[in-house]
């Protein structure tokens, strides 16, 4: 039994379940990217290769508690629209997740996020430009590919539901929705093609207990907040998330 617990580095496993805490309270108040924040932390930790498995499994062990906090909530028109390409794609990024460079493609979400600050004037403006429902069968196709072989892409869909109209709990009801329907399909993409093994799935179940601890607290701030702040929160966490995916590559 020892043996096949010699490769986890046990003090990683409350530096993760802390880490999941604060980074699923940050998440939950602004709209999500909490994910996004731990990329270039679990780099350093564990390493790039790992990270993409690690970060998608501990979301998706957190997501059921978001789910029940903010089920009430969900706009089901975009999770019919979304979720079918995203599982799709998810699939389809389990292959390509050995076989492609990711870097360039943090650069260019990186630039995208820190665009955002510009697009909607630091939260003036509620919205940048038009979207329309059938965006999200392209958007979740192309978001679960990038995301699954990233370890996380939360906050670059953040525009286009903000630009739908969602706002506040609707927000993150909805996403919270199809990322965990799209978890399903990353967890089994990674699990089928060999990324996902003993270590990496004792590392995601610390990372997911903090995501749990996380989401619940972060409700009880997101219930008092203004729209206005939620919107400058949601924008100051996409410019910090795409000014560290550059920095993580560029570095």
């Amino acid at each position: 039994m020892s043996e096949i617990f010699q490769d986890i580095q046990l003090i990683y496993l409350p530096v993760l379940f802390l880490a999941g805490v604060l980074a699923f309270i940050i998440s939950t108040i602004s709209g999500g990217g909490g994910a996004l924040i731990l990329v270039p932390f679990l780099n350093f930790l564990i390493g790039s290769t790992r990270t993409a498995p690690v970060i998608n499994l501990g979301t998706f062990i957190g997501r059921p508690a978001r789910l029940i906090l903010f089920w009430k909530n969900t706009n089901w028109k975009v999770f019919w629209y979304y979720v079918p390409a995203a599982m799709l794609g998810a699939w389809i990024a389990g292959w390509f997740f050995t076989q492609i460079e990711a870097s360039w493609l943090q650069v260019l979400v990186g630039i995208f996020l820190i665009s955002t600050v510009f697009q909607y004037r630091f939260g003036k403006k509620q919205r940048s430009f038009p979207v329309q429902l059938w965006y999200f069968i392209p958007l979740g196709f192309m978001i679960s590919l990038l995301g699954t072989v990233i370890g996380a892409l939360g906050p670059i869909l953040n525009p286009f539901y903000l630009n739908l109209g969602l706002d506040k709990e609707e927000l993150i009801a909805t996403k919270t929705v199809n990322s965990f329907f799209l978890g399903i399909s990353q967890i089994g993409s990674y699990t089928f093609f060999g990324l996902l093994y003993l270590e990496l799935w004792i590392y995601g179940l610390a990372l997911g207990l903090g995501a749990v601890i996380g989401n619940i607290i972060g409700k009880k701030f997101l219930s008092q907040m203004k729209s206005i702040i939620f919107r400058r929160l949601l924008i100051i966490l996409m410019v910090v998330s795409g000014i560290l995916l550059i920095y993580n590559q560029l570095k």
